[in-house]
């Protein structure tokens, strides 16, 4: 345990932005699971919302800082190639 009132602070802050952090992390990989599987089932339209989706969390957390930018920016790019690829194929 920390011994100064601080060191608790910090402790408690840092708890919060785990907490915090994870969930985000999560929903990103809950929404791209999604997107993969709307691709899978060849759902353009649904491909479309949930890329949609999975650029808009993928930017607040870039933005936040939970994700590095260069992460958020290959998982668009790659993301957005599959739909495309699957879209133009039909």
């Amino acid at each position: 345990m920390p011994q100064l009132k601080s060191a608790e602070k910090h402790l408690r802050q840092s708890v919060k932005r785990r907490r915090q952090n994870r969930a985000t992390k999560s929903a990103i990989k809950t929404e791209i699971r999604r997107l993969l599987q709307s691709i899978e089932k060849g759902d353009k339209e649904g491909a479309r919302q949930n890329l949609k989706k999975v650029f808009s969390r993928l930017d607040a957390a870039a933005t936040k800082e939970t994700v590095k930018k260069n992460y958020a920016s290959r998982h668009k790019s790659r993301l957005a190639r599959k739909v495309e690829r699957m879209v133009s194929q039909a």
